[in-house]
């Protein structure tokens, strides 16, 4: 179970606050990422009792960043790969979200990660006119993202190797884009009424 720190319900009411400041015309954006790692996450495995099983694995576990946006009102989503997670790397995201939204100002929530703090991608992120809102320090629940990434992994990942992680990538994006936007927000938490941010949505 993550942990969050006291001050996280002032940071919460802050975050309200703003965001029912908003425009008509604004849109708001959940931000996260997410690793793809080629050696499966063990989720179940059969083995008779008192033995191992044994778990196949070949090749080297290569990884991949996923970079993904979420639209808490829609449940549009924007995926983008990338082999690392620096700041060059979250610019180029930006730049992504910029190109999907570019007649609306945007406000991306999202955590303290350095490649997102980093003076380069605060710079962009002003010229392209996205704010970035932080969340609350150790609160992965508050980000609807984490339970989408929870879903694509178990549904695509869990318990199988791929021949390459590219196929792995491939198919974790494609599941993820084949949910509806209804089933984006089920899965994700946005449509229940104890959603944190429920009232301003």
């Amino acid at each position: 179970m993550s942990w969050c720190p006291i001050p996280r319900g002032r940071k919460k009411r802050s975050l309200r606050r703003r965001l029912a400041r908003l425009g008509p015309r604004s849109i708001i954006l959940f931000e996260d990422e997410t690793d793809l790692l080629l050696f499966p996450p063990l989720r179940a495995c059969w083995a008779r009792r008192g033995q191992e099983a044994p778990v196949p694995l070949s090749g080297a576990n290569a990884r991949r960043v996923v970079f993904g946006a979420l639209n808490p009102r829609t449940g549009h989503r924007l995926f983008l790969v990338r082999a690392r997670q620096r700041a060059e790397d979250f610019s180029v995201f930006l730049q992504t979200i910029h190109a999907h939204y570019r007649s609306r100002d945007g406000v991306v929530l999202l955590d303290e990660d350095s490649s997102h703090t980093a003076s380069a991608s605060q710079r962009l992120a002003a010229e392209l006119a996205i704010e970035l809102l932080w969340l609350p320090k150790r609160c992965p629940e508050l980000n609807p993202l984490e339970a989408l990434w929870r879903n694509g992994k178990n549904t695509i990942c869990a318990n199988r190797q791929y021949a390459t992680i590219e196929e792995q990538v491939e198919r974790f994006r494609v599941h993820l884009y084949s949910l509806s936007a209804c089933e984006t927000r089920q899965k994700t938490g946005l449509l229940s009424k104890h959603f944190w941010l429920k009232s301003v949505l």
